[in-house]
């Protein structure tokens, strides 16, 4: 981790108890975790269903969830963090004294445009913060840039685009606007698509600000769950189109999952 993120730490700890995220979380301070995975809603119950691991629940509260996933020799720590970036900000900040090799997100994402289908792997090019969460990260509040947009490491990025077309999958990389509101983007779309946006969910410029403070190899990945301007809901998608979905999700994405995280 950075100074940034150690004086983030010192001073929550100075109001709080020490050892959050294992009571929180249930998870280990004592492993070297091959990955840290980030999802808001994907347990890897949803996700792993297909492959050869085993599944430890460690912990929870009522918004969050620990697991511990093992396969092939890897020690994977998995948490459920719920949607918003105000939630990721505080979960994943308290893992900031854990040891993992990888950083990985991942959840689902709305497409905006025509040019991407529900099921396709999408991993952002760069995250609009249409979001205020990602301004407490900052020195001051009054350091607020809005609509400020984040980058992941390119050069990473480029890496697993590559490791994903070697092995069969098509990782698309596009721009990606975070809400803060489900409900309400429906109001703003035409406001939001003049970003540049391909896409829209609520995380990953979160994700990616204190991926930069942990210095550690980081993704994120994004499955396409509904497309507004083809009129394809999140919810109410037919039996073809949530097919494709789950395929993506419980076939696709655990596969390159693991060849990431295998990955030297």
């Amino acid at each position: 981790m950075n100074d940034k993120l150690q004086q983030i730490l010192n001073k929550m700890q100075k109001y709080n108890t020490e050892h959050l995220a294992a009571i929180h979380f249930g998870l280990s301070e004592n492993i070297l975790y091959d990955a840290l995975i980030v999802a808001p809603t994907y347990s890897p119950q949803k996700v792993l269903t297909g492959s050869d691991c085993r599944i430890t629940k460690t912990g929870g509260q009522m918004y969050c969830a620990g697991y511990f996933v093992e396969k092939d020799n890897l020690k994977i720590a998995w948490i459920n963090v719920g949607t918003g970036s105000c939630n990721l900000i505080d979960y994943l900040l308290l893992f900031g004294n854990y040891h993992f090799s990888k950083l990985i997100f991942i959840g689902a994402v709305g497409a905006l445009t025509d040019q991407f289908a529900v099921g396709d792997l999408c991993t952002p090019a760069c995250s609009i913060a249409g979001t205020l969460a990602n301004t407490y990260l900052k020195e001051s509040l009054k350091a607020y840039v809005p609509f400020e947009k984040i980058y992941p490491a390119e050069s990473y990025v480029e890496k697993i685009i590559g490791l994903a077309a070697a092995n069969g999958c098509q990782l698309k990389k596009a721009s990606v606007f975070c809400t803060d509101s489900i409900t309400m983007e429906y109001s703003h779309l035409e406001e939001i698509k003049s970003f540049g946006a391909d896409l829209i969910e609520m995380e990953t410029a979160a994700f990616y600000a204190i991926a930069d403070m942990m210095e550690v190899p980081s993704i994120a990945l994004l499955i396409v769950s509904d497309n507004s301007s083809l009129g394809i809901p999140i919810v109410g998608r037919n039996e073809e189109v949530q097919k494709i979905y789950h395929h993506t999700r419980q076939v696709i994405l655990p596969d390159l999952l693991f060849k990431i995280i295998h990955l030297q």
